[in-house]
């Protein structure tokens, strides 16, 4: 398989991108995009509901900011940045406003690969997706380096939407921590099974049934919390930092001799065969189609699942003994360099 190629600024016009540049939506990502387009010399407004919140913590940051329709009437780029449920009811409101040739970019391909929006055939439609929450993504671009993006292209109507998309990474920093092209299928049908599979309902079970299994048998909750859960920062860290060589690299010997003896007994065949059913329903659009369902319906569902979650013997054990871990507590960094 040939190596994936990884973009960088050189491979990136700045001409590409023609201002004003519209945000849509100043959430994490919303904000940290704002102000780096800013400080890349482009014309940045905001769209944001008059006298929300967010509104108002644009035009504290110093952005004109105006309706989203208003926004995308001035703008030859258009950023949609809000919620995924939400991109129905703002794309119907802005496509007025959107003239021929105009770019519509989201930063996570849910919403058109699944229909709930149908971009007009006349415009350039095109994904970045910074890989990191929007502070890292501000932090990383003010000390002049940059987190890794991917974007896509779905429509390229003017004939330069890659050149386009390529552009605002840099901008945002993309391009300074490697931007890989990828398509809207595979990275919204990657993002949301690595969500479900691996990183979050996956991870979430993995720590929850370990717990129970050794209050089951008869552990204290508090030592079977510190060794499921609290300590899983602990690898999480290092894997992040160098893989699993890394972890490796710190773990003890018989750490790593349990690792590859009784890894596989717990993620086996059958766990992977439930990943495969999990991924089928996201490529079928089955997962698509029963949240957006879920949320028509008021999302009853999604809340009465959460609160058993978050009801779970193991959140009232873990927030008994993070009260005593003082570096977790608000401003307990306050003054560091």
């Amino acid at each position: 398989m040939p190596m994936t190629r990884i973009y960088t600024d050189d491979d990136a016009d700045p001409r590409a991108l023609e201002g004003p540049v519209a945000i849509i939506g100043y959430g994490s990502q919303g904000r940290a995009h704002a102000r780096n387009l800013r400080d890349s010399g482009y014309e940045v407004i905001v769209g944001a509901r008059p006298e929300g919140r967010a509104a108002e913590g644009a035009a504290r940051d110093g952005f004109e900011t105006v309706s989203p329709p208003g926004a995308a009437r001035r703008a030859r780029f258009v950023a949609l940045l809000t919620p995924d449920m939400t991109h129905r009811e703002v794309y119907a409101a802005i496509e007025p406003e959107l003239s021929p040739g105009d770019a519509l970019m989201v930063a996570h391909g849910f919403s058109v690969h699944y229909g709930q929006i149908r971009p007009r055939a006349d415009l350039d439609v095109v994904l970045v997706a910074p890989k990191g929450p929007g502070d890292l993504v501000r932090r990383e671009y003010e000390i002049g380096r940059g987190v890794p993006s991917l974007f896509a292209v779905h429509q390229d109507q003017s004939g330069t939407a890659r050149q386009k998309a390529l552009a605002y990474c840099r901008a945002n920093g993309g391009t300074a921590g490697g931007t890989i092209e990828t398509s809207f299928a595979e990275e919204t049908e990657t993002d949301l099974f690595g969500e479900q599979a691996v990183l979050c309902g996956g991870a979430s079970e993995l720590v929850t049934a370990g717990y129970e299994t050794l209050v089951e048998a008869g552990y204290q909750p508090e030592i079977a919390y510190f060794e499921c859960m609290h300590e899983l920062k602990l690898i999480v860290d290092l894997m992040y930092e160098g893989g699993l060589s890394r972890m490796h690299d710190f773990i003890s010997e018989t750490a790593k001799y349990g690792d590859l003896v009784s890894g596989p007994r717990v993620i086996n065949a059958e766990t992977r065969q439930r990943m495969r059913e999990v991924l089928a329903d996201i490529q079928s659009g089955a997962f698509a189609r029963d949240w957006v369902l879920e949320n028509q319906a008021g999302k009853p569902k999604y809340d009465a699942l959460l609160r058993r979650d978050l009801e779970q013997p193991i959140e009232k054990t873990g927030a008994r003994l993070r009260e005593r871990m003082a570096w977790l507590q608000p401003g307990a960094n306050a003054g560091q360099a």
